[in-house]
């Protein structure tokens, strides 16, 4: 298990990453680019991978780690369960992401 706040000041932590509102979420951003979205509320983390990361980090069946149910999850949108995630996932997770989005 791994807190909101936690994962707050992981994202925080990376290089000109920026906070703002998101819907009911808190969103990290790089160069204006959404790269995560957290729901304090919900504790739950929603990265942006691209399809071929997401594959490597979902295994089958996972319920802490797993792609969105929808259109959304199908361009690498994943979301991670923060009561069943340890701080190792999440981080690794959100340096994907932040890289990922860094690039473009």
């Amino acid at each position: 298990m791994i807190t909101a706040s936690e994962v707050r000041s992981i994202a925080l932590s990376f290089e000109a990453t920026g906070e703002q509102p998101h819907f009911n979420r808190t969103a990290f951003t790089i160069k204006k680019k959404i790269f995560a979205t957290l729901s304090f509320e919900d504790k739950t983390l929603n990265v942006k991978f691209n399809p071929q990361v997401q594959f490597i980090f979902c295994p089958p069946e996972s319920n802490v780690i797993f792609a969105i149910p929808n259109g959304w999850g199908k361009q690498g949108w994943t979301t991670i369960d923060l009561n069943k995630a340890n701080k190792k996932l999440v981080k690794s997770a959100l340096q994907e992401a932040y890289n990922l989005r860094k690039k473009k």
